[in-house]
């Protein structure tokens, strides 16, 4: 055998034992980024953060592609559809993955034999948050305020149908003896929009939705989860301080393949976000949205979902509620 014909024989071998590079690595297809939330709202910033700032370390166009509805199920969808090739992520939130499944019974996808871990970057907390209409300059000044002139009534937005915030609007009432009704929009966007109109008078949501509205003094976040204050709102206590126990396990971000996407664009692109995170200026950005940020390798956070999904089927079976 020639020289000749023993190198192409070693390409053909190389190329059967060798996993295909993703269709970006060639320069030929953009990355797509689906978020399952409608642009303006927290995962829609940090995803339009991260994308600017991957493109520069991939070399490709990263491009954001916002499909809301349904508290993520739409993006999820998308997703599960997709080739695994490498061109098609999805940047998200605790909700979608962790929760969903939990309170629908047929969501379109099965978080864990459908996706694939690709990276976490951070954890966050939920918060309260009261309008500017409102008199109330902290969670038991709200308490008092529905009490005294709303008959203990009070309807609480919500980004989401079934999720952690509604979870939390019903603990809340239990604990301090109030109706509250959770008021669930298609997303964060529209439901600090009426907030900020003075629609409705308060919500729960994550950090990140509402820390720029609270600087400017439009809205004010009165209480977060978690057992410690969050360095952004240091001045805002913890629903921990005010009694509420149980919810120290953090919400995660995180972004996610379809299953079958070879093993070498998992681990380039994991090392592509973490080198994007070590840039201290991203840094400041996500941790200024309210964000701890971290970079998780594809088991870390597949671990990081596994607890997170356990712990709160104990606290959803624990509340009575059953899947839709």
């Amino acid at each position: 055998m020639n020289l000749h014909r023993r190198h192409l024989l070693a390409r053909a071998v190389a190329a059967s034992v060798l996993p295909a590079l993703p269709a970006w690595a060639d320069g030929t297809k953009p990355v797509r980024i689906l978020v399952g939330f409608p642009p303006g709202g927290g995962s829609d910033a940090i995803a339009r953060l991260l994308a600017d700032k991957l493109k520069d370390v991939l070399g490709v166009p990263v491009v954001v592609d916002n499909r809301p509805g349904a508290g993520g199920q739409i993006a999820a969808q998308v997703l599960k559809a997709a080739p695994a090739d490498g061109t098609t992520l999805f940047l998200t939130h605790d909700h979608t993955l962790s929760i969903l499944p939990l309170v629908v019974k047929n969501p379109g996808f099965d978080p864990v034999s459908d996706f694939v871990p690709v990276a976490g970057f951070a954890t966050f907390v939920n918060a309260f948050a009261v309008s500017g209409g409102t008199p109330a300059r902290s969670f038991n000044e709200y308490v008092q305020w529905l009490q005294a002139a709303r008959g203990g009534q009070g309807a609480v937005g919500v980004p989401a149908p079934a999720s952690t915030p509604e979870f939390l609007v019903k603990l809340l009432g239990r604990k301090y003896r109030l109706d509250l009704v959770a008021a669930p929009y298609r997303g964060s966007a529209p439901m600090i929009g009426d907030m900020l109109g003075n629609q409705i008078a308060a919500g729960v949501g994550s950090v990140q939705d509402f820390i720029e509205h609270h600087r400017a003094g439009k809205l004010r976040v009165v209480g977060v989860l978690g057992t410690q204050r969050q360095a952004a709102l240091s001045d805002v206590p913890t629903f921990d301080e005010l009694g509420l126990k149980g919810f120290e396990d953090l919400p995660y971000y995180g972004i996610y393949a379809p299953a079958g996407t070879p093993g070498a664009f998992i681990a380039q692109f994991s090392a592509a976000l973490a080198q994007v995170l070590a840039q201290p200026a991203v840094h400041e950005q996500l941790t200024t949205l309210g964000l701890t940020v971290g970079h998780m390798a594809p088991g870390q956070l597949a671990a990081r979902q596994k607890a997170y999904t356990a712990a709160w089927a104990r606290i959803i079976r624990n509340s009575g509620f059953t899947a839709q």
